[in-house]
């Protein structure tokens, strides 16, 4: 059995995988962001538990990663994680093996794995929540580039700003002034004004979608974080961007799709561990 680990700006989570399953997990929210010391103390209390049964830990962490050696950069919304070497810290703590990775490589490892995406061979996982985040499959394998910063559509220059400032929940709070769970909420009920804005941020998130496809011209791509539950809300608009992509063909192709299981990242996060790693103890100290 493998721990997964989700770690986000606001929330923790880590869960037991077996057979492809988060089979028990725990969740909590992050406390004491300006300090490195007690945001790893919280941590390695929410592994604790699961630590006795398990013969090595995944993570997914939103920032870059040196995958090789296991240091985090620059963690987003973590001030006090500016340089952690995670795996390390980890390892010496439960004497298992830890592999680190992107949070949204996790995710699309966690699709490609066991979730929508396992019937292809190329595939983009785009997370929609704070941030637009995107992770790659080339060929079944993941792609991180060579420093984990692959897939960073959000950043990429659109209109005044950037991809991200329209296609994540800045486009409802900074743009228009309401929550994007507020937006949702109202367009439930069926307000005009908010479905309006929900057609809007649709568009906006096509064109990123177009960026993603002139890049890497993926089989599928995968929508997930939690914007992407408001789908139903976007589709049109997002689709109404995509009319006039330079390859109609390519459009008739692609499929779109929205995730259909919140533990998908702890899914992808187990699944950076090597199958060497999968069925035996190894010990780390001497």
């Amino acid at each position: 059995m493998k721990i997964g680990v989700d770690l986000g700006g606001t929330k923790m989570k880590a869960g037991i995988e077996y057979n492809g399953s988060i089979i028990q997990q725990h969740s909590t929210l992050l406390r004491e962001k300006h300090s490195l010391s007690a945001t790893l103390n919280q941590l390695i209390e929410l592994i604790k538990p699961f630590a006795s049964s398990a013969t090595s830990i995944g993570i997914g962490v939103p920032s870059v990663v040196d995958i090789e050696r296991g240091i985090v950069y620059n963690v987003a919304n973590i001030p006090s994680w500016e340089k952690v070497e995670l795996r390390e810290i980890l390892e010496e703590e439960f004497n298992i093996p830890v592999f680190v990775n992107n949070d949204v490589n996790c995710f699309i490892l966690g699709e490609h794995r066991y979730g929508v995406a396992q019937n292809f061979n190329s595939v983009v996982g785009m997370t929609i929540g704070t941030g637009l985040g995107s992770g790659i499959i080339i060929d079944n394998q993941l792609y991180a580039g060579n420093n984990c910063g692959a897939g960073e559509i959000g950043m990429l220059p659109y209109r005044d700003h950037n991809f991200e400032y329209y296609a994540c929940s800045n486009f409802f709070d900074a743009v228009h002034g309401m929550s994007a769970l507020d937006a949702n909420q109202a367009a439930l009920q069926g307000d005009k004004k908010a479905l309006s804005l929900w057609a809007e941020f649709g568009v906006h998130l096509g064109f990123a979608i177009k960026a993603v496809m002139y890049v890497y011209d993926p089989e599928a791509i995968v929508l997930g974080g939690s914007i992407a539950k408001a789908f139903p809300f976007f589709e049109a608009g997002m689709y109404e961007a995509l009319n006039d992509f330079a390859f109609p063909e390519s459009i008739k192709r692609i499929k779109i799709f929205q995730s259909q299981d919140d533990n998908i990242a702890l899914l992808g996060a187990a699944a950076l561990v090597p199958q060497e790693f999968q069925t035996v103890s190894v010990s780390l100290k001497h």
